[in-house]
């Protein structure tokens, strides 16, 4: 059912039959959106105990790592416990889905033992646990700052060991044609949850609107001296590296080094007639920007 999915968004074909487990290996294809090329892979299923390696899983699950955004495709059909497996799935190769990095830090030192400071009340985990998990990571001489409210012991593992990636995901909740109106309804509530029909095609603009929302990018056109902007192949960047600087190394790299100033037009430019710019300045979603280089 992913694969159908796949096939009609891209023009991509992906081995596509009424049974699960069809696609077994990935299959890439890109999809236009807002005029913005993202490319979406088709992964094979993955199977409880993908992360220890059962069913080439952990291939599968190191290619999901390196995302910006996670589609969970799911049968209405069926109980949502593989919701669930899926979930434990990928946390377990240390991947959060639908969660921001805990706002801690730990800093190792030679020497000093444990110094703890936090900002907000600790709720969910007090100074002897966070000391018993310092001690089974072996750190003896550290300072750990807590500036948030609600972390537990497992966001404290996470910083520590350092090596967790944290993506958005929607959960695609497919076949919708074959329920009632009120089940329907029912699936609404679900978070993060987008149901369609990639049979029938029902409620694919609702899909694609979240999958924009949550990749967040911004695009941005270039405007040659003396000629229109080029409205027809924007460079996107992602929300939090959107300063001229990223902009001009996305073009090349050498780009930047040549820079003298841009002009920027657009929601970003504090006049209509255009804003000289440097290498700092953050773009907004549809600016145009002119380069002059030195």
């Amino acid at each position: 059912m992913q694969s159908t999915l796949m096939s009609k968004l891209t023009g991509t074909h992906s081995e596509v039959a009424a049974y699960e487990f069809t696609t077994l290996t990935s299959v890439p294809g890109t999809l236009r959106l807002h005029g913005s090329p993202i490319q979406i892979i088709d992964l094979p299923g993955i199977i409880e105990g993908a992360k220890d390696g059962r069913g080439r899983g952990r291939q599968v699950i190191a290619v999901a790592r390196t995302c910006n955004l996670i589609f969970i495709v799911l049968d209405v059909l069926k109980p949502l416990h593989d919701k669930q497996i899926l979930e434990n799935e990928l946390e377990g190769f240390g991947i959060r889905l639908n969660k921001k990095p805990p706002n801690i830090t730990v800093r190792k030192k030679d020497k000093g033992g444990i110094a703890i400071t936090n900002t907000v009340p600790l709720t969910n985990i007090d100074h002897e646990e966070i000391k018993a998990v310092l001690s089974e990571y072996r750190l003896a001489n550290c300072d750990v700052a807590i500036r948030e409210p609600g972390c537990t012991a497992d966001d404290l593992v996470d910083v520590i060991e350092g090596n967790r990636v944290y993506i958005p995901c929607i959960y695609v909740l497919n076949k919708i044609d074959a329920i009632s109106i009120e089940e329907l309804d029912l699936l609404y509530k679900i978070p993060h949850s987008v149901p369609v029909s990639s049979k029938e095609w029902l409620n694919i603009d609702e899909l694609l609107d979240a999958l924009w929302k949550s990749l967040d990018l911004v695009r941005v056109y270039t405007k040659p001296r003396g000629l229109a902007p080029d409205y027809t192949q924007p460079v996107v960047l992602k929300r939090q590296k959107a300063t001229v600087e990223d902009f001009c190394n996305a073009i090349h790299k050498e780009i930047a080094k040549q820079l003298k100033y841009a002009v920027v037009w657009g929601t970003s430019a504090k006049h209509s007639r255009g804003q000289k710019v440097g290498l700092d300045h953050v773009l907004q979603d549809e600016d145009v920007v002119h380069i002059v280089k030195k």
